[in-house]
C-alpha cells in the first residue's frame, strides 16, 4: 500500500465521530423557540431581556421584569445610544447561538464594575470555567481565596445578574447537586445536556484551522468543510492549528 493511501485511510478512521442522531435536536427541543434574537431570545418558553450600558453587558432578565437584586447601573442617558445598541444586539445574537449550539463562548463584553467586589471575584472566577465542564461552589470559593465563604458563594452565583453569559449553570454543590438557578433548575439541567452533546472544536478542511465553535471565522466555511474535534491534540494530530482569534488551546 502506497504512503498516500495509508495516510488517507487513517485519517478516515481516527476522524471524530458526530454526536448520535438526534441528540442536540432533542436536547434543544426543550429550551422551546430560542431563537430570534431581534426581539431577544426565549428561554423555556419566556422572552428574555438583555440591557447593556457602554462598558458592556449588565442585565439578562424576564421581559417586562426588573432585576430587583441589581443595584443602580448608572445607564441614564445612555438606552439611545448607538454604542449600547449594539451591544445589546450581540448579546442577543451571541446567547440565541449559544442556546442553538451553534457557540461554545461569548464575546460580548460584560460590565460588573456595579456589583461587590466580593460578588465580582466569583463572577469572574466563575466566567472561566470551560464549555462543557463544572465546578463546586467550595471550589470557587478556594479560587478566590475565601474558602470558607462557600454559602457566599452560592449566594453571589444566585444573584447573577447575566446568567448564562457568566456560566454560573457550571457550578453545582459538593455532593453533586444542581442548587438553585435563576431560571430554575430543569433550564440549568438543559444547559448542562447541550453542552455535554454539541461539539466545542470545530476545524475547516480549507483552511486547516481549529476553532471554538462560534468563531467568526468559521462562519465562511461551508458545512461539508466542516469537522468536529474533542480536542486541540487530536487537531494537531490531523495537520491543523489552533486559531489566533478564539484561541481554543487556551480555553480548553
Amino acid at each position: 500500500m502506497e504512503d498516500g493511501q495509508m495516510e488517507s485511510r487513517l485519517r478516515d478512521f481516527f476522524a471524530p465521530l458526530p454526536p448520535p442522531a438526534g441528540m442536540t435536536r432533542r436536547i434543544l427541543a426543550g429550551f422551546r423557540d430560542a431563537t430570534r434574537p431581534q426581539s431577544g431570545p426565549a428561554i423555556a418558553g419566556t422572552r428574555f431581556t438583555i440591557e447593556a450600558n457602554a462598558r458592556g453587558l449588565v442585565c439578562v432578565h424576564p421581559a417586562g421584569r426588573v432585576n430587583r437584586r441589581l443595584p443602580a447601573l448608572a445607564r441614564a442617558g445612555e438606552r439611545g445610544a448607538a454604542g449600547v445598541r449594539r451591544i445589546e444586539a450581540r448579546g442577543q445574537r451571541e446567547l440565541a447561538e449559544y442556546l442553538t449550539g451553534r457557540r461554545t463562548f461569548f464575546t460580548v463584553p460584560v460590565d460588573l464594575s456595579a456589583l461587590p467586589r466580593f460578588q465580582r471575584d466569583v463572577l469572574r472566577e466563575t466566567a472561566r470555567i470551560p464549555y462543557g465542564e463544572t465546578r463546586t461552589y467550595a471550589w470557587i470559593a478556594r479560587k478566590i481565596g475565601r474558602p470558607r465563604a462557600v454559602r457566599a458563594v452560592g449566594t453571589a452565583l444566585g444573584r447573577n445578574p447575566v446568567p448564562v453569559i457568566v456560566p454560573c449553570h457550571r457550578v453545582l454543590r459538593t455532593d453533586g447537586g444542581f442548587g438553585g438557578y435563576a431560571f430554575g433548575v430543569p433550564f440549568k439541567k438543559n444547559l448542562l445536556k447541550l453542552e455535554s452533546a454539541a461539539p466545542v472544536l470545530e476545524g475547516c478542511t480549507t483552511t486547516r484551522i481549529v476553532c471554538r465553535v462560534g468563531c467568526a471565522a468559521l462562519r465562511r466555511a461551508r458545512p461539508e468543510r466542516r469537522v468536529t474535534f474533542a480536542s486541540t491534540a487530536e487537531a494537531r494530530t490531523m495537520g491543523y492549528r489552533p486559531c489566533r482569534a478564539c484561541r481554543p488551546q487556551a480555553a480548553a
